[in-house]
């Protein structure tokens, strides 16, 4: 069986773990935790066009890349029409997949980036007895200021999960992304899921919300970050003040750019306007207009960004 391939990219902390938890339930799908093949990808690309490149022609390079993606999911394939990889570098890599697949789809989950870093500091101060492995020294580690910082370079967890995010939003395939709130997901699961499948095109799925499992104990206490990819059973929204500095939170709110205004082919799952409801009341979900504005207390809806 030839399966179709699609990506799930976007924040760290932002549902991506969550989502392939309520995928996976579906028999067609396959969806897991972030896997290595777009590292993988990158290590054979960088051999097919080094100092042997001019020995390996395009069309070669295509079998090859596309041969890893078969092989590495050969025995998921068996079973599964539908392979989702996750891995937040994907959105770097929209041109080379569609170059591979074609009509591939990119669903990217965000999160309020303040809100992302909250939930990595949680984690941190939770296990007090750990030297979690997303800092390299104890100068990373010192405070919540340091942590941020190192998250938020270049090269590292938050940092260049924004700049792949902001490739794949704003670079010409854009038309192929879906950004998904984490927040509407966890508050409106049925109705988000909902607009996914809409979003791939695939057929409706009934998902059980109260009975999800998801856990990579092994990898998470392999960088002593553990319950970094747990699933709780249950879809669950959990109120509670953030625990970073109010001028550090407002710093880090600001670079949640998907939620300005600006040029994009991307879609997004945005609430709906006011008003927008059922004879019996209950809310309704419709595909906005470019210039409408987010009403923060109503359900999503399929949105072109402006």
């Amino acid at each position: 069986m030839t399966a179709k391939f699609h990506f799930i990219a976007g924040l760290p902390r932002s549902g991506s773990t969550l989502l392939a938890a309520l995928l996976r339930q579906n028999p067609r799908f396959h969806a897991s935790m972030s896997s290595p093949l777009a590292r993988m990808t990158s290590s054979v690309l960088v051999e097919m066009t080094g100092e042997d490149g001019p020995l390996v022609s395009p069309d070669k390079r295509r079998g090859v890349l596309r041969g890893l993606f078969d092989a590495y999911y050969a025995e998921e394939s068996a079973t599964r029409e539908v392979i989702f990889d996750t891995n937040r570098g994907w959105g770097t890599r929209l041109p080379l997949l569609t170059e591979l697949f074609g009509d591939v789809k990119m669903i990217c989950m965000v999160r309020d980036v303040a809100r992302v870093m909250d939930s990595f500091e949680v984690l941190v101060r939770k296990n007090v007895f750990e030297r979690s492995g997303l800092f390299l020294d104890e100068r990373e580690r010192a405070t919540v200021y340091s942590r941020t910082e190192a998250l938020l370079l270049p090269n590292r967890t938050i940092g260049y999960a924004l700049a792949s995010l902001k490739e794949a939003v704003y670079g010409e395939h854009a038309r192929s992304v879906l950004v998904v709130e984490y927040d509407h997901l966890v508050r409106f699961p049925a109705q988000t899921l909902r607009l996914i499948y809409q979003f791939l095109g695939e057929p409706l799925f009934e998902h059980s919300l109260d009975t999800l499992h998801y856990d990579e104990p092994g990898f998470d206490n392999g960088i002593a970050t553990p319950g970094l990819h747990l699933v709780r059973p249950s879809i669950q929204t959990i109120a509670r003040r953030t625990v970073l500095p109010p001028d550090l939170h407002e710093r880090l709110s600001q670079l949640s750019f998907w939620r300005q205004p600006g040029y994009s082919r991307a879609h997004l799952v945005r609430h709906a306007n006011a008003g927008a409801g059922d004879a019996d009341g209950a809310a309704k979900l419709v595909i906005a207009s470019a210039d409408e504005v987010s009403e923060p207390d109503l359900l999503p809806e399929l949105h072109r960004l402006p």
